[in-house]
Order: structure tokens, then sequence, then C-alpha cells
């Protein structure tokens, strides 16, 4: 069948069928199972339309090994995992697979002869030859031997397979994948003891796989397939690796009931069964075509073909005593009638084309000349075959297409013009028309009963071996359909009293179908001695390997579901040739001859034993093997089988969504919008509209007493568990009054939840109704439901995992954790009061459990946070609850210096107008070049035709937010370029200019024509245009994949630099310690999800541990942040980690070796987060943390604290605010600013420094700095910084920077990520980076050493120059300010005085810090409150939100940056101002506990 269209047409009427897999919420299964098939071809040539592209043997088998273990990672089966690989297929199979191969062989000929005609040169290594995956070829030998291997190795190391039974049908087992899988689910449905509630998951992409599972009949059962992607290019490059791979779950559990609603109008005087239902429904679709017998004439899936079939089953059912199938049995009687009333459509379709038919004659002339030329034809035929015996008349044949019975001679042509005569002009035409196509078609003279009834019982001998194969099995491995096209609907008929029945026979052997499928392109898959039957004249089946064929679209759109016109494959034929070479295989080749059973292993830790790799310099040998293998038969289930019916009842099995639980009605309609796949729906749509419930008006405050503080089902009808924390109406609000940090459900009518009831102010109503708007907008366009009037709104958490939480006397219990986001959800499409089904995993009640001997662990509390260990005998210190670990603790490489220089190692970029004042061209053609150009045929006046050519250089996507790395960078104002679009906009200018003039002169344009651009009669303008496409193919921007604006990224030169400073860093200790069990992680499967440190905050370039067990990259291997992409939800960000060592699997993402992967929050933890918040290192830090401002509003752009390293955050600079105005004591100019605030600051380091003994390298940079405001150009001397007196006296790092009070306060050093500053938290790598060391000589240098110590990335300079020879120099800083200097004479000059002027604007901005301090210092003597208030919301580290989001839409960079995720939340009480954002913390010192032991450090809890 069309496989892309019947998933696409069931996608986009059922809407909801499908989800997007994340993997914090995929279901538990009990059995996966993989069509193994879809998996090879996809990582073996993944991009057929790429000729130049190689692979080796072992990079697939790598890539294969990898494919599985993050399928099996995905789904974590508990009971079985079956792999599937296709073996010797049924005859009927064979046909297909033959006519693929050599469609496929011809294509890749082809492909080839293009690019070789075209002058490219092609690899001399052999390309992969894709007809290699079938079985009986060396190659599918090989990837057997790998499979077991790899199998025996995953249950011998890895604890998750350990617990699974491993079956793997491989090449030599006989039928496909798919059908192998069934019949194993078969048998174990057929078993006693089978439980009917198991849960199911098979992965594949064959659209068939819809109908397989449905007729296994079981409740819980879902297809695991890659995102399809339609109306791509196809030299749009395919993704490979599985985790840039989005995979989608269709759920068999909500497909059944769409099916039941498709049929609800059925009104029968029989029982109505939906499994009997079903049964029909998979009939219907083979109907539409498959892999075995030819689609029905002019019966296309993309022209409504299968609403057709529902609509004639729901007409005809009523008037039948029964179903069309029967557990798998064709009902003769009942699929006649069916087909009778559908035979309709032949000649409704008949009549759309019998206008355009009469038209046509009364141009030829003689409206009867085809009639009149067929029925010649047939006489003549007839005459011939005069003397052959007359055939049985049989209850079989059909109704001649005239209404003569056949007789020859001139009684025949007598009755036939007498019948001519009377017959309908329509039903004339009709009876010739399809004449024509029986002829044409199938090259038969004379269309006569007895070809017609051949083509109905084939047909039906067809459909019911199709029924019996997906029920039962194959029933016959010889049957097969022997022709290519499928008979008239009209013409299938008298066919109840049919007898059908089946032999068994036997499959093929490997090289017999290797023979049979393959062309003689591929004819080197073949064992030597059979090669030249396919190539050699003097064959005896040289006729079945034509080198040239025809392939016949026969009404579809696509070239791979066209007919390929190739003979069937005689089977005796075959076999007699092939037996006169048997004796010349060699032993290897009769190894690979042969059939074998499926093998099955488990774990048995009893069993030790070495396995030998036959790779072993890419596959290790397993010293220590513990795989047993049973071998076992193939699985038989008799033909009477039925499935066990299964009551579900009020029971919710968590992640197969239904459709139950909330009432509504259906309805279908067309063009409502929905998007399925990334654009509008093509045809109808299910739509479900939700009911109102039948206690009439939704009151807030009852909603309130009835969810808040308690846990219910979400996001109808996928529905995931959340926590209510707020409920509101749009003006009243109730929310839970609950300290920060405190997630507790209130589920006991003994603890009512703690509830602040609010008026919503003016802006939140207006945020209110924007989340309704949101989630409306969300279900209908999404999922297809139509949800109505919202009367109130929850918030809520959602469930995230679960998490052992330390208890009392040493007792531990698994608890919900629930993410620190808040979302929106609609009341009416909330679940309460529902019993949901958990599986039952191990449970552990005790600390002894919990933390046996051996056990690893993470530290998640200071010191040695993020440190990896080995729990020890605990023996001793477990009854005073704690827990004795062994951490190693590896040297972290010095990653500062790099951070504060990695502005000489980024590409830098520069707005547009700079471009275009370069280049000579308006900043207009900069932008448009950089995009898309479409270049149409004709002129604009005279079009001709819809082709059109794009010229542009495809460097920014702005509908899809992408960037092209390296070129162009997109900000929240601009789109920025590199020197690498201005060289090679350049080069177009000079190529091409008069595409640039026509561009400029028609601005308004969106399309530009060849005439106008080239309107020279001796100017070929489709040469122009081709010439312009070759060389922007021929140039390497185009192989560049773009990316994500949404991502923070560190280029590749960084990356090189990060990857050097692991290289020097390699020694570790080991430390011994006691610590609370509530400082330790353990990774568990139950608490896979969960984040280790909810508060922790993700940068560019921290340091991170991976913690989760049984993943691809190795746990507790150490790593770097290198990119961040933010989501819509928390738990979908991920990081781009660079880690410190390769391994299996590893992705080369902008590094020299496969060491990268792609991470969400759960699987990390962050090390240098730990880092920022030790408060037990020596050095005196106080954080100041931001505090949301007073505002419920969970939906709005709120404040987000926290810059990164990147140079694309920008530092915004404090504006003064009235607030602060108000309470400025003094008022100075400038200059006066700048003195006092010199002063101040060195004052008050020198009255504290006998407290601190510390000083900062930003205080010596601003006593040094004397800038006054006006035309002054020579800014006096810098005064050398004072030489710290004594070891404490060394300079703190930048992060560490300390304002000190002037009544005696504490330090109050700013956490970095409230100053965006380089991260770095050591005084040794301070000090050798101290930019105050030097004496500040310039203003270049002494802007340098300004923004060093903001903590903003070094400012960049560009230069723009005249005819004249004068140049301008621009600055532009990190925090958004640029700045313009004079026209000077050097690049120098220029660069100093633009330096100067930006040092200027900077001070404006650090003097306004004075106002406050004064404000402080006689108001506030209790500490220093910074003002946040002038800063802009940050949302994502100070990365601007991207351009196409919506302001008041939350958009979440990653854990920790969510509203109240890293912070608490404030008092009701606190007022909104300037000053009250900003709360300082404590300032702790070093303490040490010291333990019973003398070698161990006993930690404190925290």
């Amino acid at each position: 069948m069309g496989v892309p269209k019947f998933y696409r047409w069931i996608s986009e009427r059922y809407p909801c069928l499908s989800e997007v897999v994340k993997e914090h919420q995929i279901p538990e299964f009990d059995n996966l199972y993989l069509d193994m098939n879809g998996i090879i071809h996809h990582c073996s040539h993944p991009n057929d339309e790429d000729v130049h592209f190689r692979i080796s043997e072992e990079k697939i088998f790598a890539d294969i090994f990898h494919y599985l273990e993050v399928l099996f990672r995905i789904i974590k089966p508990r009971k079985v995992f079956f792999m599937a690989v296709d073996g010797v297929a049924p005859r009927a199979k064979m046909n297909q697979q033959r006519g693929r191969r050599f469609r496929s062989a011809k294509e890749a000929e082809d492909k080839i002869k293009k690019a070789l005609d075209k002058g490219e040169v092609l690899p001399t290594e052999a390309r992969f030859d894709s007809n290699c995956i079938t079985p009986g070829t060396e190659f599918m030998a090989r990837l057997q031997e790998q499979l077991t291997y790899f199998v025996h190795n995953k249950l011998s190391t890895d604890k998750l397979w350990q617990n699974v039974k491993v079956y793997l049908s491989g090449h030599e087992t006989p039928g496909e994948g798919e059908h192998k899988i069934m019949e194993f689910i078969r048998s174990e449905n057929s078993k006693p003891g089978h439980d009917p509630n198991t849960r199911h998951c098979l992965y594949g992409l064959d659209a068939d796989l819809i109908m397989l599972g449905l007729t296994s009949h079981e409740p819980n059962f879902s297809l695991l397939r890659e995102e399809v992607r339609f109306g791509g290019k196809k030299s749009q490059k395919r993704i490979t690796a599985p985790e840039e791979t989005t995979f989608h779950l269709l759920h068999l559990s909500l497909m059944r009931e769409y099916i039941d609603y498709e049929f609800s109008e059925l009104r029968l005087s029989f029982e109505y069964d939906l499994e009997r239902i079903i049964d029909d429904w998979i009939l219907m679709g083979f109907l539409v075509g498959n892999d075995f017998i030819p689609h029905l004439p002019h019966l296309h899936i993309n022209h409504d073909a299968l609403p057709l079939l529902y609509k004639t089953y729901i007409s005809v059912l009523p008037s039948l005593d029964g179903y069309l199938n029967e557990y798998g049995h064709l009902n003769l009687r009942n699929f006649e009638k069916y087909l009778e009333k559908l035979s309709e459509f032949d000649r409704e379709h008949f009549s759309e084309v019998f206008v355009d038919l009469k038209w046509f004659e009364s141009k030829v002339g003689n409206k009867y000349l085809n009639e009149a030329a067929g029925l010649a034809a047939e006489k003549e035929a007839a005459r011939k075959d005069t003397n052959k015996k007359e055939v049985e008349d049989d209850a079989l044949c059909l109704a001649a297409l005239t209404s003569s019975g056949g007789v020859a001679g001139e009684e025949e042509v007598t009755v036939a013009e007498d019948e001519e005569e009377e017959d309908d002009i329509f039903e004339t035409e009709f009876r010739q028309y399809k004449r024509t196509y029986y002829m044409t078609k199938m090259g038969v003279d004379v269309v006569s009963d007895e070809f017609l009834a051949k083509q109905a019982r084939c047909y039906v001998e067809g459909i019911q071996w199709i029924l019996h194969y997906y029920y039962h099995g194959v029933q016959s491995w010889s049957w097969y359909y022997p022709c290519h096209y499928a008979p008239f609907l009209s013409d299938i008929r008298n066919i109840s009293g049919l007898k059908l029945t089946f032999d068994l026979e036997k499959p093929f052997m490997p090289f017999q179908q290797l023979l049979a499928v393959l062309p003689a392109a591929s004819m080197g898959l073949l064992p030597e001695c059979y090669r030249h039957l396919m190539t050699s004249e003097s064959s005896p089946i040289i006729e079945y390997y034509p080198p040239d064929f025809k392939m016949d679209l026969n009404g579809k759109q696509q070239e791979w579901e066209a007919v390929v016109l190739i003979p069937f494959i005689d089977e005796r034929c075959l076999l007699a040739a092939m037996e006169l070479y048997n004796h010349k295989l060699t032993k290897e080749e009769k190894a690979r001859n042969r059939h074998s059973e499926c093998a099955v292993y488990s774990y048995d830790k009893e069993i030790d034993f070495m396995y030998s790799s036959t790779l072993p310099h890419l596959f290790p040998d397993i010293v220590h093997c513990h795989a047993i293998h049973i071998p076992m038969d193939a699985w038989q289930v008799s033909l009477d089988h039925d499935y066990k019916r299964v009551d579900r009842s009020a029971l919710y099995f968590c992640g197969f969504p239904t459709l139950q639980h909330i009432k509504h009605k259906v309805c279908v309609s067309k063009k409502t919008g929905v998007v399925v796949f990334q654009q509008s729906s093509r045809g109808e749509n299910m739509m479900l509209d939700i009911l109102a419930g039948q206690e009439g008006e939704t009151i807030c405050d009852n909603v309130a007493a009835q969810v808040l503080g308690k846990s219910v089902f979400v996001n109808w009808p996928h529905l995931e568990e959340a926590r209510i924390i707020a409920v509101s109406d749009g003006e009243t609000k109730f929310c839970l009054e609950e300290p920060p940090g405190v997630q507790k459900v209130y589920d006991r009518p003994s603890t009512p939840p703690p509830t602040k009831v609010t008026c919503m102010s003016d802006k939140e109503q207006k945020d209110w109704v924007k989340d309704v708007q949101g989630i409306t907008e969300y279900f209908m366009k999404r999922k297809g439901i139509i949800i109505n009037e919202t009367e109130v709104v929850l918030y809520g958490q959602l469930l995230t995992g679960r998490k052992y939480v330390p208890k009392a006397n040493g007792v531990v219990e698994l608890e919900k954790q629930w993410a620190k986001q808040v979302l929106p959800f609609a009341y009416q499409t909330v679940v309460k009061d529902i019993k949901a089904y958990y599986s039952i995993l191990t449970s552990f009640k005790s600390l002894d459990e919990l933390f046996p001997q051996g056990t690893t662990v993470f530290m998640v509390g200071n010191p040695y946070y993020g440190a990896m260990g080995e729990v020890q005998d605990s023996s001793d210190v477990i009854k005073e609850g704690r827990v004795r670990v062994v951490f190693n603790v590896p040297h972290e490489p010095q990653l500062e210096p790099l951070i504060q220089n990695q502005h000489k190692y980024c590409v830098k970029y520069l707005p547009g107008y700079v471009l275009a004042s370069r280049l000579g061209i308006t900043s207009y053609l900069v932008s448009r070049f950089s995009g898309s150009i479409f270049i149409g045929r004709g002129s604009k006046r005279n079009p001709c035709g819809e082709q059109r050519a794009n010229v542009g250089l495809n460097l920014k996507f702005n509908k899809k937010n992408e960037e092209v790395p390296g070129y162009t960078k997109r900000t929240e104002k601009e789109w920025l370029y590199s020197g690498a679009v201005e060289e090679l906009l350049a080069e177009y200018l000079e190529r091409f200019s008069e595409v640039f003039n026509t561009v400029s002169r028609n601005s308004h344009d969106d399309i530009f024509y060849e005439d106008d651009i080239w309107p020279g009669e001796d100017q070929n303008g489709a040469e122009k245009v081709s010439e312009i496409t070759s060389w922007l193919k021929s140039h390497p921007v185009s192989s560049i994949s773009r990316a994500s604006c949404d991502l923070q990224v560190l280029e590749t030169a960084i990356v090189e630099r990060i990857e050097e400073a692991v290289e020097k860093s390699k020694s570790t200790k080991k430390v011994r310690v006691t610590v609370k069990p509530h400082l330790l992680f353990r990774p568990l499967e139950q608490q896979q999800g969960v984040v280790p440190d909810p508060d922790a905050e993700y940068r560019l370039f921290d340091r991170v541990i991976n913690i989760r067990e049984s993943f691809t990259v190795p746990l507790g291997l150490r790593g770097t942040i290198i990119g961040i992409k933010g989501a819509d939800r928390e738990a979908e960000v991920l990081y781009e980690v660079l880690f410190d060592e390769d391994f299996t699997g590893g992705l080369n993402i902008r590094c020299t070796s496969p060491r990268g992967y792609r991470l969400p929050p759960c699987a990390l933890i962050n090390l240098s987060h730990g880092a920022r918040v030790d408060h037990t290192s020596h050095k005196l830090t106080a954080i100041v943390k931001p505090q949301p401002a007073a505002s419920a509003n969970f939906s709005s752009h709120r404040q987000l604290g926290g810059l990164n390293h990147s140079p694309r955050s920008p530092f915004i600079p404090t504006q003064e605010s009235n607030a602060v105005a108000a309470f400025s004591p003094v008022h100075t100019s400038e200059d006066e600013k700048c003195k006092i605030m010199s002063h101040h600051f060195v004052s008050a380091v020198s009255r504290h420094r006998s407290l601190t003994q510390a000083a900062t390298e930003f205080e010596d940079l601003i006593a040094s700095l004397k800038i006054s405001k006006g035309s002054q150009q020579t800014p006096p001397a810098a005064a050398p910084p004072q030489a710290p007196t004594s070891q404490s006296d060394s300079p703190l790092s930048p992060q560490s920077f300390a304002m000190v009070s002037i009544g005696g306060m504490d330090w109050l050093s700013l956490h970095s990520r409230d100053m965006n500053v380089p991260h770095g938290d050591t005084a040794a790598s301070a000090s050798s980076a101290n930019p105050s060391n030097t004496v500040l000589g310039s203003k270049v240098s002494e802007l340098a050493c300004v923004c060093v110590g903001l903590g903003m990335a070094p400012p960049e300079y560009s230069f723009i120059g005249n005819r004249q020879g004068l140049v301008v120099s621009q600055v532009k800083l990190s925090n958004g300010l640029m700045v313009h200097g004079p026209q000077c004479q050097s690049e120098s000059d220029a660069k100093e005085k633009a330096a100067f002027f930006a040092l200027q604007r900077l001070v404006r901005h650090i003097c306004f810090l004075l106002d406050l301090l004064c404000v402080v210092c006689s108001f506030s003597p209790g500490g220093l409150l910074l003002p946040p208030q002038g800063y802009a919301p940050a949302p994502l580290w100070g990365m601007p939100l991207p351009p196409h989001h919506h302001q008041n839409q939350p958009f979440y960079g990653t854990s920790g940056t969510f509203p109240g995720a890293a912070r608490s939340q404030p008092a009701t009480t606190l007022p909104i101002g300037s000053h009250n954002q900003f709360i300082p913390l404590q300032v702790n010192t070093h303490n040490k506990y010291l333990s019973l032991y003398p070698d161990e450090v006993s930690l404190p809890s925290r």
C-alpha cells in the first residue's frame, strides 16, 4: 500500500493518534519488538540521493548497535525484547521485493550517470548496494554474527537487559520480520497463563504494522516510529543519529476508539461487536493496496478511497446477517454483497470522464469507433480458438462485457449488434472502457468470461491469503497473485460459491530467493556459480532479468508507487536452472544457504565464559559472558484461535491514552486548521467536542475545594499526572501558600491545603485570557479537540518521576517529584478521581536496602559536589543516619582563562549595514540575498509556468527560526553576518551583478523573472539561472547544516581549546567520607526523569557529569556544556555536552572525535553549579539571588535571572528609575560621581582590609580610572595597583567581586549569575588572568578591563572606511551598547577614540551605582541592596527571546531558570519596587566536622 499516504491519512483523520515521544513520559512496556530491516536500511544508506556517500560495514554495524541501544533505553521493556530480521519471504511478497530491487538498481545507475555527465569525481570505493539487505548474502551473514555478539555483550554488561528475555530471529529464519513478531504474540496470547493486560510496543516504518497490531486485539499496543516529515526536498539531509531523531508513539488503544466512532451510526439486527468491526476495518484497508495484491482501479487513498469504503460498509452492513471478516476467514456471501454495492463507484468514476470521451468521439466522427474495434479483435481471436476444447460453464463466470454469451460466428455479431442498439450509450462506453483497460494493461486479446472469472477468483483468493497471513501466519509459501493489475470492482461477481484452499508447501532457500529477486546489476551478491544465469544469453532464465523495463504509475503520483513491469519468476524453471550448479557451492556458501530457528537469550549469573569477537579491533572480546542461548521452534497457532477479551473497566494504564473519562461528541469536518505534519490537514478530521458537565456552571471556589493541592490528570487524552497549585476564573485566584521548596500533595481530609485567595490585577486578568486562548488553540489545532468556553483555569506542576526520600529511623519512602515549572490547564480537560495502574517496581524500605555496599552514588552537597562514589560498609554509622562513601574526585580542567579570552576564537558577526557599506550596496540587498530569492521563467508581464529557482544564499530562515553557524546569527532585533558572508556576497556581486540590480530596482516584488534580468536577445536566462544554482551548490556553504536560533553554542574553535584543556588534567584523588543520605543521589530506574538538583542553573562552559545508568554515555563521565537548546517545557531542554573521553555512540558535535552528546537535565549534575554555591570554601561569599516579583502570573514574561558566559549574552545597562531618584540624597555631576565612586570604593576597601584581607581586580581598576565628561581626549595615567601583602591578600576572582558597606557590614560578593561574569571560582585562576596587574596605558585596554570587571565579554571593534581614507571605528559591547567614534586618519586612532566614547557611556551606568551606594549608606545600615529594576528581563541567561516567541508566553532555557525553579517565592507583602527584588543571603565560613574516624570527613546536612 502507499505507506506514507496511509499513515498520513489516518494521522490527519484521527489527530490524537500519535504523540511525540518524551523520554520522561514513556509508558511502561512489557514487550518491545523491533522490525529490524528498517533500522538496517536507515543505518546503511541514509541518503540515496548522494552518489558520493560511502560507508564501511564496521560503521554500519556500530550504528545499528547504537540505534538498538537507544530504542531499548527509550522504551525499557520489562519482560521481552524481540529483534526480527526479514528472512525468506513467501512468494506473494517476492514479486513486490523483485520490483523494488530492480527499480532501486536502475535509479542508482541513473544517478551515477548524471553525476559523471556533470563532471563530478566519484569515490573509488564501491558504493553500498542496499540490495545486499536480502537473506543469504555475505553482508547479512556477518550482520547476524555481530547481532549475536551484541546480544551477548548487552546481557553480560547492562543491568537493564538482564531482566528480559531477548529473542533474535535472524535472516536465516523464514518469514518477514513483522510477521514473525506477530506469530510470537499470537503464541503468547494462546497460552493459558497469558496476561491480557500485557503492554506491547512494536517499532517499524511500515504502515501495515497498524493492521498487524490491531489483529492482535490487545488493548495496550503502541507503535514506535520516526517522525514523518512531508513536503521536504529529496536532497534534504536525512537525520541518522537516533539522539537527533524525533520519535512518535502511535497508540492503537486510541485507534480502536476512533474506529468505534467511525462506525457509531451503525444500527444492526445482530450484536454490535467492536472487535468484529475492527476486523472488517482491516479488511477494507487491504482493498486500497498492500504488498501482496495491487490496488483496485481508481481506488486511491489520496482520492478519498477510505471514506468511500467506510460509507459503503455503513450502508450495507445492516442488510447482512453478520460481518465480512470472521477471525481471519472471509465470509464470501457478505463480502460479495459489499463489493456489489461498492462497484457503483466504477460507474461513478467513469461518469466523470464520460463527458470527455463524448467530446473526443465527436471530434473523431464515430462515437462507436472504439466499440467496433474491440468487437472485431475479439471476433478474430474467437475464430482462432474454435477448435479448442470448450470450457465448462462455471458459476464463477462473470457477466460478459457484452450481454451476448461469447458465441462464435455471425450469430455472435448479430446478437452483439442487436444488444448494441438496445444498450444505453453510457453502458456501452463503460464496457468498452473496461475492455480497453484489460487489453492494454494485461495484454489480452479477448476479454472473455473465463478471463474475468479467473481474475475475480485470483483477487478474492488473494484477499483470503492476506487475511490468513495477518491472523494465522503463512498458509501457503508458494501462492502469489499472478498479475500486475487488479480487476474492476464491477467485475468481481458470483464469488459466494468459491472454495478457497491453500497448500502450505515450503519456503525458498536463501539462494533461491536471491536469484528470484535480485537484478543483474547486483549479481555480485550471489555465489559465483549462479551469476552467469543472470547475464548469459544461453541461460534458461535470462528472460527474467531484463536490462531495461517500463514502469506504470497506474494512477499514482510518486515513482516509488509505480508498477514495475518485469516478468514473474517461474519457480520450476528457476529451481531447475540452479540445480545444475548447486554442487559448485563452497562450504561457507552452503552454510549460508540454510534455515534456522529463532534463538532466545537470557542472563544467568552462574554462567561465566569468554565470548570472542569476530571484529576485535571494533568490538572487544566479552571476558565474562553470562548469556545463555536456547534454540526454539517456530510458533504455530491453530486457525480457529480466538483472542482473550479483556475488561479494562475504570483502570487507567498510565501512558496508554483513552477517549474515556471526559464526555464529548464526535463530528467529521474539513478545513478545521488541524496541524499534524507541520502543515494544515488536507482531508477530513474527526473532531472531538467536549460537552458541558452535568453540574452546571463551574464555580471557582468549588473547583478549588476539589483539586487545589491534589494530583489530577491533565492533557486529555494523553493523560499526565500533575499537582494543582492554583485555580483561577479570571477574577479571583486560589493559590497554595507553601514555604519555598515544598511540593506536597494534600490528599487527606485531615490536612487541608494552605490556601490564599487574591483578586487578580488587570494585567493578571489579561494574562489569564491569553492562557485560555493558548489552551484553546493548542487543543484545536494539534489534537482536533473543541474545548468550548473555559470558565476556570488550573495551574499545575507535572509529575517528573519518583525519588527515594530518607525519613526518621532509617526509613525511606518513594515520593512523587513535581516539576518546578507551572503550566495552565483548562478545567474541562482535566480528569479527576480515576484509578491509575503503576507497575510494581523494586521497592526499598530502609537505608540499608537503598545504599548497600558497592552501590554507585553521586554527591549533591558540598564539598565534592557531583563526585561519583561507591558505598562502603556503613553498618556502624547507618544507625546514626549516615552512609560511608569513597568518592573519586578528578582534577578539573582550568577553563577560566579560556572563558575570559573566548572572544579571540569566536567568529565575528556584524550588522547588515556594515557589510552593505563595505560592499557598496544597500542593507536591503544584504538581507534579501542572504535569504531566499526566487526567479521564474518568462517575464513579470508574461510569466511562463510555475517553475521557480531559488538563487538566494539561504543563510537565514525567519519562519523556521534557523541560522547557519559561522555565517549568520539572529539577535532579538536583527540578523548579524560574518566575514564569510561578506566574501560570498562580494563574489556573487562580481559574478552576477545584474541580479542585484534587478532586485534593487524591484524591492517590493516576491518573484523576479529571467527575461527581466537578462532582456537581451543574445542572453539566455535559463542558462544564467542554471549557472547561478550550480555555483551555489559547489560552494561549501550549501552543505553546512542549519541550527535553531534558540540554540546557544560555543563555536568549533573554542570547543577545540576545551579539548586541549581537558587533556592536560587527568589526575584523580579518592576521599572517604560519611554523608547524610539526603545528599546522595543513586541512579535508579524509578528516578529517571527526576532532576538530581532542581536548583541547578546551567551555562555554557559549565562542567557536568552523567548520572544515568544503562545510557550511551558511560556512567560518571564528565564533560563541558558547549550548547544549550531551550524549550517550552523544562524537561525538554537539551544540553550539548563535550565529554572528556570518546565513547561508543558519541556524536561529533563540533569536536574532533565522537565524544559529544545531547542530554536532558535529568541526566546531569552540574559540577560548576556546585562550585558556585559552595558555602564551605575558605572564601567568604554571599550569594544574591533575584526573587520573582509578587505577581503570581504563571504565563507572563517573567524576570528570570542569570546570564551565561556566552558572548551572545547581553549585559543590560541599569536605567535610573524614579524610585531611586526619589531617595537620592545628593545630585552631582558625572565628573564628581566618578571621583566619589572611586573614593568610596578605595576607602571602603582600606577601612575593611583588616577584616577581609582581600581585594579585587575591579577595585584597583576603578581606582585607576579618572574619566571625565566632555571632550577630554587624553586620560591621565592610571595608578598601579597595590601588591598584596600576604597570601590571604591575593586578589579574588571576578566572581567574588565584593562591595563593602560603610557601617561595618560583611563583604557582599555578587554571584556570577547576577553580574554576568566569566566562570571561575578559584583564586589561582583569577590571579593568573588578573587584568589589574598591568598599568592601563590606553583607552582600549581600560575599556577591556572595565568589561572584564563588569563580567562582560571583551569589546568587539569594526572599522568603516571611505574614499577619502578616513576611518570610523565602531565598538560593540556584549550588553548591547554600540558606539561610533569620530573620523580618524588611522585605525589605531579610530579604535582609541571609540573606546574612549564607550568608556564615557559605561561610566554613566557605573555612577548610577554610586547614587544607590549613597542611599544605602544613609538609609540601610544592615546591608546593601542592588536595584535590578532597571535590568530588562533575561529569560534565558540573558539570551533574548526567540523573535517568533509571543511576548507573554513563557520560554525556558534550562532547569533552574523557570519561575520559582531556583528561587523561593516572595512573601505576598513584599512591595514591588526598585530595591526589593534582591535578597542578600547569610555569609557562611568553612566548617569541618570530624567524625570518629581520623581519616574521614563527616559532612553536615544542608
